[in-house]
């Protein structure tokens, strides 16, 4: 029996390396700012944010959660959201300093989403058939 070469400073993986996927890596947490039941306009002037967990394999909304921003003041935003565990925002319009903060944190923009219910934005956004407009907010 013939072995291959290894490569040089080349690990062996074994069974302990090879950790299952967490709930976290199966789930997709996105936000979506709110005002009146729909994906508010401008995205530091919402009611609320809708936190929805989708299941990345089957493309579905597991869970979805209404909750109230943190006072709009810089900064405050990006990190109340990076500990909601939000992966991507959907906006209508945000500013480019706001998604660079983002982009700092891990969180992915999407901008120039229409003003639909949460869940169909997201529904759209998941399964590739959102058509993202102009980004609505330019400052």
């Amino acid at each position: 029996m013939s072995s291959l070469p290894m490569k040089q400073n080349a690990t062996p993986l074994t069974k302990q390396d090879a950790t299952p996927p967490t709930k976290q890596d199966a789930t997709l947490v996105v936000a979506v700012p709110v005002a009146g039941g729909r994906l508010c306009a401008h995205f530091g002037h919402c009611e609320q944010f809708a936190i929805i967990d989708i299941d990345k394999a089957k493309g579905e909304i597991l869970n979805t959660r209404h909750l109230e921003p943190p006072p709009h003041e810089p900064g405050a935003l990006p990190r109340w959201l990076h500990e909601q565990g939000v992966k991507v925002i959907l906006a209508g319009g945000m500013g480019r300093r706001a998604q660079m903060i983002f982009a700092e944190c891990g969180i992915d923009v999407v901008v120039g989403a229409p003003s639909d219910p949460p869940e169909q934005v997201v529904l759209s956004y998941v399964s590739g058939t959102l058509e993202p407009g102009d980004n609505l907010c330019d400052h």
